[in-house]
């Protein structure tokens, strides 16, 4: 674990979230800075810079974080009216922490990518 990282920081519990899932792969927490009424971040405890790192081995992993992030957004209430699940790779990206995490987004009418 990096020692200056900000995510495996609080999987380990050096810096207080609102935690609403832990388990042995993932832990999930509120974003501190929302972008929607539901914003949660699903975060790997494995230290992982992005999903640019992650290889055929990290399947069980990648497989986890998507079904934490489903069961949470039904728990949130928003998997009926739809959510967004989005990760940002490098600076480009618009990644701002360098450790791997999948945004659980929804809530309000998001608008269209594409």
């Amino acid at each position: 674990m990096p020692a200056d990282c900000l995510f495996c920081r609080i999987a380990a519990g050096d810096i207080p979230a609102t935690i609403v899932h832990e388990d042995d792969l993932v832990i999930a927490f509120r974003d501190i800075e929302p972008r929607a009424p539901t914003h949660i971040l699903v975060v790997p405890r494995e230290h992982l810079g992005s999903a640019a790192d992650l290889d055929d081995g990290h399947e069980p992993l990648l497989g986890r974080i998507v079904a934490v992030a489903n069961r949470l957004a039904a728990a949130e209430g928003v998997a009926e009216t739809g959510y967004r699940l989005v990760t940002n790779i490098g600076g480009d990206g618009g990644q701002s922490v360098e450790h791997l995490h999948v945004h659980l987004l929804g809530g309000r009418q998001l608008g269209r990518m594409g």
